[in-house]
C-alpha cells in the first residue's frame, strides 16, 4: 500500500497549507505518473459557527463559491479544474489579488480562454454544492477536519504534508515515500515538528500575500 499509483487531494482554495502542498503534489505527480484528482473541503463549513448562514445559503461565499466553480470545470474537464486551483491558489497566495470576489474569479476564467459566464452558471446550479458537500463530507467522514487531506484506495487518509517551501525533484519524490509509508501503519496518527519563532516569521512571510488580501478571519482549529 505504500506505493499507491492515485490519490484524492481534497483541498480548498482559500487554505495557504493547501495551496504550498498542491505545488508539491504537482511535482511527485509529473515525476512518477500519478493520478492526481483534485477533491474539495470547505474550511468555511468545517467551522461554521452556529446560527450564522452556511455557505450554500449565502449568494457568494469565497471558498465555497470558488470551489463551484472548479465543480463546473471539472464537468468539462478535469484538467480545468487543475488549471482553476493553480491559476486561483497563485492568484491569491502569490501574487495577493482576491479571486474569492466574483469579479476577479470572472476574470480568471477569462484567463482560462473560457466564458466568464461559467461563474454565474456555477452558482445558479445547485447541484455543484451537491458535489462540493459530497466530497467534503466524505472527508469528515473519514475523521478529517481541514486541508490538505490526501486519500488513497481504501479509504487511508492522511492529513499533510504541511509546509511551506514545497521541495522539488528528487526531494519531492522522497517527501512522497515518507508521506505514502504511513499508510502502512494505521495506527501511527501523528508526527509533528514543533514550531520556534523563526519558523512562525517564515510561516508568516509566505503567507503575506494571502494574510493582506483575505476578506475573512482565519480560524486555527485544535487537531482531534
Amino acid at each position: 500500500m505504500s506505493d499507491p499509483k492515485a490519490v484524492d487531494f481534497h483541498f480548498d482554495v482559500m487554505c495557504p497549507y493547501a495551496y504550498q502542498t498542491s505545488i508539491w503534489m504537482r511535482d511527485v505527480r509529473d515525476q512518477l505518473g500519478l493520478d492526481v484528482r483534485w477533491r474539495f473541503f470547505s474550511l468555511e463549513e468545517v467551522n461554521h459557527v452556529e446560527g450564522k448562514k452556511h455557505p450554500w445559503e449565502r449568494e457568494w461565499s469565497y471558498g465555497w463559491s470558488m470551489m463551484r466553480v472548479g465543480a463546473k470545470l471539472r464537468r468539462i474537464d478535469p484538467g480545468l479544474l487543475d488549471r482553476w486551483y493553480w491559476l486561483a491558489g497563485t492568484a491569491l497566495h502569490v501574487q495577493g489579488m482576491k479571486p474569492h470576489r466574483r469579479e476577479v474569479a470572472e476574470e480568471l476564467v477569462t484567463e482560462m480562454g473560457l466564458d466568464p459566464s461559467l461563474v454565474g452558471e456555477a452558482i445558479e446550479d445547485p447541484t455543484t454544492t451537491d458535489e462540493v458537500k459530497a466530497e467534503h463530507d466524505r472527508v469528515l467522514e473519514l475523521g478529517g477536519w481541514g486541508v490538505p487531506t490526501l486519500v488513497f484506495e481504501g479509504d487511508h487518509a492522511l492529513f499533510g504534508p504541511v509546509v511551506i517551501d514545497p521541495p522539488k525533484g528528487d526531494e519531492a519524490v522522497a517527501l512522497w515515500r515518507l508521506v505514502t509509508g504511513w499508510i502502512d501503519f494505521p495506527h501511527l496518527y501523528e508526527l509533528q515538528r514543533p514550531k520556534r519563532r523563526a519558523d512562525l516569521r517564515a510561516i508568516q512571510d509566505t503567507f503575506r500575500p494571502y494574510l493582506e488580501a483575505r476578506d475573512w478571519v482565519s480560524v486555527q482549529r485544535e487537531t482531534p
